[in-house]
């Protein structure tokens, strides 16, 4: 249950179609379920604004697809699961009935969604890189330096997306070419973004050029590209945490997920 089941809920009692007994008791139903191998938190949504998510990586497809369906089945419109392997993928969709929901994939990003007739995603995967359908002033853009970055920024992309965010992509735009990020289009992104998203490997330094343009928030993503020398990812992490812009925050190597779910709290505030 999140909050708009809640005030969904209060509205019932309000118009009188449910008792206040009944509100009470749906409301006190068990916050998780033990499930032996996982407790999915049903009231997740309530204290945090956001439901809970599912880390696909170290799951089995039928631990995924059964925790998915604990969720759904508890008032949770709409799950997203990350770093789910295609296997995982192909084993929810072979698997999925009328009463299971359904489901889309990004193999891309290794993104999956699932969800009920009221949670059908505002998107499709995968999508127009360029493209994000929701409108509205307040926006986040996610860059990255190079090509290779995309899978990660995908990752942060689409859970901003989930959460309803507008979302501009500006991809291969790092430093060994920086002309590309001073050009019009870009730098018009930068300057009438809320938040921004900056991933890059090898050294990582295009958060601390971004950071030194624009006049909002930074996050900074790490990416595990690079040769040798860049440690997987240690390197860019490295750099990112000690750049000399202010304004610039940075989450763990790779982490997609994290910086595409603060960006959203950061935008909709």
């Amino acid at each position: 249950m999140d909050e708009r089941s809640v005030k969904e809920l209060l509205n019932l009692v309000r118009s009188g179609e449910i008792s206040v007994d009944e509100a009470v008791l749906s409301l006190k139903e068990e916050p998780f379920e033990d499930m032996g191998f996982a407790r999915p938190d049903f009231h997740r949504g309530i204290r945090q604004g956001k439901p809970e998510v599912i880390y696909g990586a170290g799951k089995t497809p039928e631990q995924i697809f059964e925790i998915s369906k604990a969720l759904l089945g508890h008032g949770q419109n709409r799950a997203l699961i990350t770093r789910m392997s295609k296997e995982a993928a192909q084993y929810y969709e072979s698997n999925l009935s009328e009463t299971t929901g359904f489901f889309i994939y990004d193999e891309y990003s290794k993104v999956g969604i699932a969800y009920t007739d009221e949670g059908k995603p505002g998107f499709s995967v995968p999508h127009d890189v360029k493209a994000s359908p929701f409108e509205g002033d307040g926006k986040i853009v996610v860059a990255t330096g190079g090509t290779s970055d995309i899978p990660i920024a995908e990752e942060a992309a689409l859970t901003a997306e989930f959460f309803g965010n507008k979302v501009v992509r500006l991809y291969d735009v790092g430093v060994s070419g920086i002309h590309r990020l001073l050009a019009q289009e870009p730098m018009e992104e930068i300057m009438t973004a809320n938040v921004i998203i900056a991933i890059a490997g090898m050294e990582g330094a295009l958060p601390s050029v971004i950071g030194g343009l624009a006049s909002v928030p930074v996050i900074a993503v790490p990416t595990s590209v690079g040769y040798g020398a860049s440690f997987g990812g240690v390197a860019a992490l490295l750099s990112m945490l000690n750049s000399c812009a202010s304004g610039v925050s940075v989450v763990n190597i790779d982490n997609g997920f994290g910086a595409g779910y603060l960006a959203g709290m950061i935008n909709q505030k």
